[in-house]
C-alpha cells in the first residue's frame, strides 16, 4: 500500500473540486464532492499502476504561504 499527496482545488465556474497527483502524469479528476473525488483520484490511480509504477516527474514537498505587501 503506497500513499499519495493531491492537490485539491475547487473550480470557480462550476463549483467543482478538482484535484491531481504532482509529477504524476495523468493522475487527476473531479467531483462534486471531497468524498466523490478521493474515490475518483483512488481509482485513477490504481488503473495508472495495473502496469507498474511510473517514474514521477517530480516530488510533492508541501506548501508555503507566499506575503505580498
Amino acid at each position: 500500500m503506497k500513499s499519495y499527496t493531491a492537490v485539491i482545488e475547487r473550480c470557480p465556474d462550476t463549483g467543482l473540486y478538482v484535484g491531481f497527483i504532482p509529477g504524476f502524469p495523468g493522475a487527476h479528476s473531479q467531483a462534486e464532492s471531497l468524498d466523490e473525488l478521493n474515490q475518483n483520484l483512488r481509482e485513477v490511480l490504481e488503473m495508472l499502476l495495473e502496469d507498474g509504477e511510473p517514474p514521477l516527474e517530480s516530488e510533492f514537498i508541501g506548501t508555503q504561504n507566499v506575503i505580498v505587501a
